[in-house]
């Protein structure tokens, strides 16, 4: 069996630019957002066909849909840079086809053929199995020998990722909180994350299935309006969300991995700094190879090592006194509560 390892964290924390480094690996299957494409539906309970688990990969996310029928495509979105016979005003985009085949091809509309040809035909089995199953189809048709998932906004899917696959390992991918927070405050995706989650404390709902009419008639206009087929992007852009709300975000999120991976085993989880990153590539970068099963290839060292830019690192400095002073007070009890668990834990 492949190693597989799962890098999770809140997202906005050079985790797009990990999964570049991983997939300049000759070793590694670089699993771009891979569960944040197929979102909450990716582990559904029971058997599966092989029919039923490709439609699970090919039907288009809503939540991404939406906005990209908004005309609002988060940054991530390599296939709409480089669009192929898929669009969301026609065909929709398959989920797979978004951000993961893309980062592994040039011709995802061909390897989606390829996938679909041969999971259409696989034997009912659990989800997890054929997540498996699909993981060795890609890392044979790639050759490569380690598999190493990455999703932003991930670390609440650590729980039930551990349930389907207790032998995968953990990264947990953190950044300076209120530089995570800034950028978090300056992404649509993120944006819409904060309108969503204050829909849910108005409604009281947990999954959007739950909401009701009456729900809906219930909240002020500026909100329900983003629960359409479309949503105006002045909804999201124009609308004023203090920043420190964001640090209270990723206080929530990291403190909430940390409690998930204090669960993990020693031997299969491991921390991952941002800043670390960026002040010892060669040294982070190798503890991250052999943790993820693959040897620190001096060539990929180098080209790791370009790939990572630290041009955005500390941005938060640069807001005002009174607003860096709120901003670092909502970071604080993340921050307490990361630093307790890498001392407890003793990990890097």
């Amino acid at each position: 069996m492949r190693k597989l390892t799962f890098v999770v964290g809140t997202g906005r924390s050079g985790s797009s630019a990990l999964s570049r480094v991983l997939n300049a690996h000759p070793g590694v299957l670089s699993l771009n957002e891979f569960l944040a494409s197929l979102g909450s539906g990716a582990l559904p309970e029971g058997a599966l066909t092989g029919e039923e688990f490709r439609r699970l990969l090919v039907e288009p996310n809503p939540v991404f849909e939406t906005m990209n029928r908004s005309g609002m495509p988060l940054p991530e979105f390599l296939y709409v840079k480089r669009p192929g016979r898929y669009a969301t005003g026609t065909t929709g985009i398959p989920a797979l086809s978004l951000m993961v085949l893309p980062h592994l091809t040039d011709d995802p509309d061909g390897l989606l053929d390829e996938v679909e040809a041969q999971v259409a035909t696989w034997p009912a089995r659990t989800a997890a199995a054929h997540h498996e199953a699909l993981f060795d189809l890609l890392a044979a048709r790639f050759g490569r020998t380690a598999v190493v998932e990455r999703s932003g906004y991930s670390v609440q899917w650590v729980p039930r990722l551990r349930a389907a696959f207790p032998y995968a390992r953990f990264v947990h991918l953190f950044r300076d909180g209120p530089d995570c927070a800034l950028s978090m405050s300056r992404h649509v995706g993120y944006r819409t994350i904060f309108l969503f989650r204050r829909i849910q404390e108005l409604t009281g709902v947990k999954d959007f299935t739950e909401l009701t009419e009456a729900d809906v008639r219930s909240l002020p206009p500026d909100l329900a309006g983003v629960l359409g087929e479309r949503i105006d992007p002045a909804l999201v852009w124009d609308r004023e969300l203090p920043v420190e709300e964001f640090g209270a975000l990723w206080s929530e999120l990291v403190a909430r991995g940390a409690g998930h991976l204090a669960g993990v085993p020693a031997p299969q989880r491991a921390t991952l700094a941002y800043e670390d990153l960026l002040d010892r590539p060669e040294e982070e970068l190798s503890r991250l190879a052999r943790f993820v099963g693959v040897e620190p290839l001096p060539e990929w060292l180098d080209a790791g090592r370009a790939l990572l830019d630290g041009s955005r690192r500390g941005a938060s400095r640069r807001l005002p006194p009174g607003r860096l002073a709120a901003l670092r007070e909502s970071c604080e009890p993340g921050t307490r509560a990361l630093e307790a668990y890498r001392q407890r834990y003793q990990v890097s």
